[in-house]
Formats: structure tokens, sequence, C-alpha cells
């Protein structure tokens, strides 16, 4: 449980550094997810990354895994749900590197839900010291999660210009 709580810290942290680091391309993408308008997406992508720092830093303190599982769990869930409200639309999700409109599909809804389903798991688990494995398995995880994201990007951005 140790590696999974490890990857699930590693894919918040990236994901609020990104918020952080691009502030203006991911509050436009905020505002446009959350229906949000003007400087309201700026402060949802901000309260986002906010959470999503917590929850990283609950994951990696072995007695708080389960509140960071918790809290990783409600905010894909609410990052699910805000995406199958927009299914369909064609927009900037902040959900890769680049800076890339694509339809809101199914494999959007999969990897939110999926994600939170993992939070939930560690949530529901019981605490799992660190072992020496432990970040070996999380880096990979993170390597087949970023490579799985960016070729269904890849994929979905050219069916939704082929048309």
């Amino acid at each position: 449980m140790a590696a999974l709580a490890l990857f699930l810290a590693l894919v918040l942290a990236v994901s609020a550094g990104q918020k952080l680091v691009e502030r203006e391309r991911m509050a436009v993408a905020a505002g446009r997810l959350t229906g949000l308008s003007g400087a309201m997406g700026g402060v949802a992508n901000i309260v986002a990354a906010v959470v999503e720092i917590m929850a990283a830093l609950c994951l990696l303190v072995t007695p708080a895994q389960p509140l960071g599982g918790a809290l990783a769990g409600a905010l894909w869930l609410a990052y699910g749900v805000t995406l199958a409200m927009r299914y369909g639309e064609t927009l900037d999700c902040g959900c890769s590197f680049a800076a890339r409109e694509k339809p809101v599909g199914p494999f959007m809804l999969v990897r939110a839900f999926g994600l939170m389903a993992l939070g939930f798991v560690v949530a529901l688990s019981a605490a799992a010291p660190f072992e020496l494995v432990a970040p070996f398995a999380a880096i990979a995880f993170m390597a087949l999660y970023l490579a799985a994201n960016e070729l269904a990007g890849i994929v979905i951005y050219r069916k939704g210009h082929a048309a």
C-alpha cells in the first residue's frame, strides 16, 4: 500500500506544481471546467493546488495516509463529476503538460474516477510504512501513468481534429 500512497502523492504533487507554475493557463482551464468566470477560475485553481499539496503531504506521513487518500479521492471525485458535466465539450482540461484542447470523453472520466478509487483504497486501508521498494514502484507507476495519459491525449487530439 505504501507504493500506492507514494504514487498518488506524486500525481498530486505534479498536478499542484503544474497549477502553480502555469497559473494563467490552469486558471482558464479551471474556469472553463467549473463554469466560473474571471478571477474565480484562478481561485478555484489555487484551492485545488492547496488541497492537492495537503493530500500529497498526508500520503507521505504513514499515520496520515488514510486522510491523504480521502482528500485525494474526494478531490478526484469532484474533478470527475465536473468533467462528466462537460462530457462531449472540447476544452483544455489542464490534465496534460501541453495546452491541448480535446473532447471530454471516456478516457478522462475513467482516469479521474480511477484515481478517485485508488485514493479511497488508500483511505480505507491500514496505513503502511514505507519500504525500500515503494519509491521505485511508485516511480514506475508514475511513468506508466504519464505515458498512458500523453498517448491517450495524442489519440484523442487526433480523433477530435479528424472530423
